[in-house]
């Protein structure tokens, strides 16, 4: 289980990894604001990569994480929140 920051590369490596990728997307281009489904990502894909988030980071995403966070920018800001939020409190 990791709690370091999620970041938009780390993103991009998950959503490769689960999906792969559009031929005529540029995931290296500036895609943060760029709704999944312009990008190629589906449902089944999106799902897919919340749950390679999940596992990786040891969360627990609520069900209208993907609905309500279209863009990358958005989702990476929601599973941020989500690992602030299991992050052990210093004492």
């Amino acid at each position: 289980m990791s709690q370091h920051e999620f970041t938009t590369e780390d993103l991009k490596r998950i959503l490769l990894e689960g999906a792969g990728a559009d031929e005529s997307v540029d995931l290296d281009g500036d895609i943060l604001d760029t709704e999944f489904e312009q990008l190629g990502y589906e449902s089944l894909a999106m799902l897919e990569t919340a749950s390679r988030i999940e596992r990786e980071y040891g969360i627990t995403l609520d069900d209208d994480v993907l609905a309500d966070n279209p863009t990358p920018r958005a989702l990476v800001a929601a599973v941020n929140a989500a690992v602030a939020a299991n992050a052990p409190v210093a004492a």
